[in-house]
């Protein structure tokens, strides 16, 4: 089980009041008690935290990253993860359902 972060991305266009820093990560983990753990320990509140459907998560800024990396959270890219979260091969596990089926 793993926390991970993203490669850090400009937010200059995303600027409001609610985020007013220029550059900004992703943080999610393979369960929610992992994120919500590592969230507490780097000082995050809880209501930052973003319940989406495809990537639950929290934004860093690049010191709440490199404290974050520091504290053991893994580099991993958005397409990495979406990668490793669905099936290499979608048809072929299809197909395998279908057959296991018919026997």
């Amino acid at each position: 089980m793993a926390v991970y972060v993203d490669e850090l991305f400009c937010t200059e266009a995303m600027q409001s009041k609610r985020w007013r820093y220029s550059a900004a990560c992703h943080m999610w983990a393979d369960t929610l008690e992992e994120l919500h753990a590592m969230a507490g320990k780097l000082g995050l509140k809880m209501s930052w935290f973003q319940n989406h459907e495809r990537l639950p998560h929290y934004d860093l800024t690049i010191n709440k990253r490199a404290l974050a990396l520091r504290l053991g959270a893994v580099k991993m890219s958005l397409r990495d993860h979406y990668r490793k979260a669905r099936p290499s091969n979608a048809k072929e596990a299809r197909s395998e359902e279908a057959r296991s089926e018919h026997q």
